[in-house]
Formats: structure tokens, C-alpha cells, sequence
């Protein structure tokens, strides 16, 4: 999206959604907001050192957030994953250790590596 729905998003979702999501569309239905984002491309820390190959992306999830004005506000999730070149093994990146950097809560951090879970015995 363009670089005023960056500014938008910065100003109504946790700061860490622009550093590792991108907003690819919303739909607003009624009284309900649905804002579709997807993991960008950029190699977890943690594996910086291995080669690591873009294979596309998990299955949506779809988190409730906060409203917003009075809208139910609904984020549907596209996480990436990589296969590392190294080890043969599928990688995506550790909620947890983003969250101790801190920009994240906690408690997102732990469903986005739930979510993490439940994709990653599909492959």
C-alpha cells in the first residue's frame, strides 16, 4: 500500500505491524474493519548467517484486535517461511525472541508462535 496507509497503520496498530507486515488491502463490512497483512521478506535475526530461501507463506490467521470507532476490528495474518539452504529444515521467524527486543507484547508474540505451531505440523 502507499505510503499514507504506512502512516495510517503506525498510528493505529503496534509500531512492529510496519516493521514486519505490510498491508496489502482492507474491506470494511458494517461495522466491521478487516485488515489482510502480510510478513514481509526480511530474514529472522536468528538466521542471518544461514541461506535462507523464501517458500512462501502459512495459512491465514485472523486475530481480533482492538475496536476502533466503534468497528469490530478483525487483522487476517499471512506469515511467511523460509527454507534453510543449510540445514534442509523450514524456518519462520520466533515471536518471542522479536517480543524481547520489545515493541511487541507478549501476549501477541505468544499467539503468533501458537499460530506458528499449528502451521508449521502442516509442512
Amino acid at each position: 500500500m502507499d505510503n499514507s496507509y504506512s502512516t495510517l497503520i503506525k498510528l493505529i496498530l503496534p509500531e512492529f505491524i510496519e516493521e514486519y507486515f505490510e498491508l496489502t488491502t482492507f474491506k470494511k463490512e458494517g461495522e466491521v474493519l478487516h485488515l489482510y497483512l502480510k510478513e514481509l521478506n526480511i530474514i529472522p535475526q536468528e538466521y542471518k548467517e544461514n541461506k535462507l530461501i523464501s517458500k512462501g507463506f502459512f495459512e491465514e490467521i485472523t486475530v481480533q484486535d482492538f475496536p476502533i470507532r466503534g468497528n469490530h476490528v478483525f487483522l487476517h495474518i499471512t506469515r511467511r517461511r523460509w527454507l534453510n539452504e543449510d540445514s534442509g529444515e523450514v524456518v519462520y521467524r520466533d515471536w518471542d525472541l522479536v517480543a524481547k527486543g520489545t515493541r511487541i507484547t507478549k501476549e501477541f508474540a505468544a499467539f503468533l508462535k501458537e499460530m506458528g505451531r499449528y502451521a508449521s505440523s502442516e509442512y
